[in-house]
């Protein structure tokens, strides 16, 4: 968990609250010191205030999104700011909430992120695996994925690379060992959802 306040008060009062509930907390006092620390193998949850100097929430939303970072944001608001936070929404937060808030809604919305950030982790870390299982294949084991994604025969993959249907057979085993494929259906999901095919 990471706290990133100006208000020395306000950002202690968030740590202790997050430490009482078993949370692994740091506190940071601006955005750049964040961001200084940051590391985009970071897991958890990024409570911000809306409002600091030099650079806002909003801001540090946005070059957070610009890193690649999969944490989710959650944007603590003035009752003014009702505007702004749907800008930080649009910007890529996952929730804000309204000062004065209850301790209760706040970490129920942390428990949610943080749920939010093992799936994001665990997706992200199923395609870069299946994404290297990809760049393993021989140009021809990719041709034949392609063909085979497209729903095409053994016959047809090798009448369209000019090869046998034994010689397509021993590449489809191939492309299937790789790819630690079980089926068929296995193979074409995970090429599928990791964006590949």
């Amino acid at each position: 968990m990471f706290v990133v306040d100006d208000d020395d008060a306000a950002r202690d009062s968030l740590v202790m609250l997050l430490k009482s509930d078993g949370l692994t907390t740091k506190g940071f006092a601006s955005a750049h010191e964040f961001l200084a620390k940051f590391d985009t193998g970071l897991r958890g949850c990024v409570v911000t205030d809306l409002r600091m100097p030099s650079m806002d929430g909003i801001e540090l939303i946005r070059e957070l999104k610009a890193l690649g970072c999969l944490l989710p944001v959650i944007v603590i608001t003035g009752h003014a700011d009702v505007s702004r936070a749907v800008d930080a929404m649009k910007a890529g937060a996952t929730d804000f909430i309204e000062k004065p808030y209850e301790a209760e809604q706040l970490l129920r919305a942390v428990r949610a992120c943080l749920e939010e950030n093992d799936a994001a982790v665990d997706a992200n870390a199923t395609r870069t695996r299946v994404l290297r299982r990809l760049e393993s294949l021989t140009g021809r084991e990719r041709q034949v994925l392609d063909l085979i994604i497209e729903g095409a025969s053994n016959k047809i993959i090798a009448s369209t690379l000019s090869i046998s249907p034994r010689t397509v057979e021993i590449y489809r085993a191939n492309v299937m060992s790789k790819m630690r494929a079980e089926s068929l259906s296995d193979l074409i999901r995970s090429t599928i959802s990791a964006g590949a095919a």
